[in-house]
């Protein structure tokens, strides 16, 4: 049987890895920054390779398992069938291991046929070299239009609504649930009539050491107009040291446990709720408090990068 690394490496292209160093990275993330870029269409459904999706669900097994030293908790909240909306928290910057994990824990439950698609930046469609490695394994624009045409088919979608203001967050907030009163996903939940599985991860934001979001660095670059982001963050990581955030990293060895919460369903309220502003604060409050009260019982007992007492020593 071949190896899961050498399977995926079959998907990839070696000279590729040049990309990932912090010049080269930064000056596609400055070049996407100054180029003009058209409306994008919608996202083909059946991009999604599943071979590709369980190469890479075994490599990151392999990778993952003495270095996150991985745990799943609630699986038998996930359904076996029919469409949801898994909502998390954002973690670990540009490299979010724990939605891997998420795919992981689908894939395992209920083999390659569910699909699972996630909802990304407009980056990953405007860069072929993003949109190679991603769009294979079920990446959609961060639209309501992709997520709904992949909602009605029955699927399932994960999306991270506090995108990188949650992603980027300093280090010691990594015990916080930050949304930033996005309600677009409220919206979306409601307009589909879908239920919302929360998502709560906690160890993400232990891979590096985030000092600052860089929120007025963004704005004097023009990034909110460029590339839809209002960060552009400062971190500690290995192997830079101090460097930006955006720059790709060697992750520092972080217990990572992923929790998947009972099903928000919101399908008393009557149809058109998702124009109501009141009702879309109400339910938005809801998994806001949901996902912060998991969270808090996640970190409580945690030690950084070691996990809780029942997490250490723990491989998966």
């Amino acid at each position: 049987m071949t190896h899961p690394l050498l399977r995926l490496a079959r998907h990839g292209r070696l000279s590729d890895l040049r990309y990932f160093l912090p010049g080269p990275f930064l000056g596609r993330v400055l070049a996407l920054a100054r180029q003009t870029h058209g409306e994008l269409g919608p996202t083909p459904l059946d991009r999604r390779d599943p071979e590709y999706v369980g190469a890479v669900v075994e490599a990151a097994r392999v990778l993952f398992r003495r270095w996150f030293r991985p745990r799943l908790e609630g699986l038998e909240h996930l359904p076996a069938a029919g469409p949801a909306l898994l909502a998390g928290n954002h973690s670990g910057g540009l490299q979010t291991f724990d939605a891997l994990l998420v795919f992981q824990a689908v894939w395992d439950r209920f083999g390659p046929e569910r699909r699972l698609y996630g909802l990304g930046h407009d980056a990953i469609q405007w860069d072929p070299l993003l949109r190679h490695y991603l769009a294979p394994l079920g990446i959609l624009r961060a639209s309501h239009g992709d997520a709904e045409r992949a909602l009605a088919a029955g699927h399932l979608v994960l999306v991270y609504p506090g995108s990188d203001y949650d992603s980027f967050r300093p280090f010691w907030e990594r015990g916080r649930v930050v949304l930033g009163g996005r309600t677009g996903f409220v919206r979306l939940a409601l307009r589909a009539r879908v239920p919302v599985i929360p998502v709560v991860g906690a160890g993400g934001q232990e891979q590096f050491i985030g000092l600052t979001r860089g929120e007025r660095l963004a704005e004097r670059l023009g990034l909110p107009r460029r590339l839809r982001t209002k960060a552009f963050p400062l971190a500690l990581s290995v192997p830079w040291g101090l460097t930006s955030a955006w720059v790709p990293y060697l992750p520092l060895p972080a217990q990572l446990t992923v929790s998947f919460l009972p099903a928000l369903r919101w399908d008393r309220l009557p149809a058109g709720s998702e124009r109501d502003p009141e009702a879309v604060r109400a339910c938005y409050r809801e998994i806001e408090s949901v996902m912060q009260a998991e969270l808090t019982r996640l970190y409580r007992g945690r030690i950084p990068w070691l996990g809780r007492p029942e997490d250490r020593g723990r491989t998966r």
